[in-house]
């Protein structure tokens, strides 16, 4: 299993009931095919450094897990499909870093 921080930008329009779901929609993807969450954090409603389909803002949603390399490329193309989802990144790493991350310090 290899290490992967994931962040997902999703649209700022969207209902507290409909993020809930894609978040939950995007756990159960994972945990069903045998990965493993370690830690998730909630950066919520934040500015985009630029427009991304003329949106200027984006709830954003930070995940540490240990996945297969496989198993996250079919991710990228489940995530694709995703009306909600304005962008979203795996990055492979060594170790996951600590949390609290610099982001969620910022908001105290």
């Amino acid at each position: 299993m290899n290490k992967f921080e994931v962040v997902l930008i999703l649209n700022p329009d969207l209902t507290s009931n409909t993020l809930n779901s894609e978040i939950e929609s995007f756990k159960s993807k994972l945990t069903s095919n045998s990965a493993k969450i370690i830690n998730e954090e909630n950066w919520g409603l934040r500015d985009l450094s630029y427009s991304i389909n003329k949106f200027k803002k984006a709830f954003y949603r930070f995940f540490q897990i240990e996945a297969s390399g496989e198993l996250i490329k079919a991710i990228n193309n489940e995530l694709n499909q995703s009306e909600n989802l304005i962008r979203y990144i795996f990055i492979k790493v060594k170790d996951h870093q600590e949390l609290p991350t610099m982001l969620t310090n910022e908001k105290k």
